[in-house]
């Protein structure tokens, strides 16, 4: 389980450092594929806020990564099982306030860790 627990946690934080590399530097470019249905001027327009948002996904992802180098087992499942929550909760608001789909992105991999660690 530990093993399973952790693999998933890298998971969840490539993919965080993939948000972050695609709302930082790809929102005018590769996030027009990924995000169908919204005008070019609305990317071009939403640079700044994608970037902020970006960045919070790196903090995400960082806090992750982290947890790989804390020695204490008991402080290493403590700071995975709060990014991984702050991740879980942002991808249940995400899923409710704009598009389904992030629930199953976002969310369910890392209630899937939670679920592992705990475990």
């Amino acid at each position: 389980m530990e093993i399973a627990a952790q693999v998933l946690i890298g998971f969840v934080a490539l993919l965080h450092l993939y948000f972050l590399w695609l709302e930082m530097f790809a929102w005018t470019t590769r996030a027009k594929k990924v995000f169908r249905g919204f005008s070019d001027d609305f990317f071009e327009q939403s640079k700044t806020l994608a970037a902020n948002q970006g960045l919070y996904n790196g903090f995400l992802a960082a806090g992750l990564i982290w947890s790989f180098f804390i020695n204490d087992p008991v402080w290493q499942a403590n700071i995975a099982l709060f990014f991984l929550s702050c991740v879980a909760i942002a991808g249940i608001f995400g899923a409710v306030t704009a598009n389904k789909r992030i629930f199953f992105v976002q969310a369910l991999p890392a209630i899937l860790a939670i679920a592992l660690l705990l475990l």
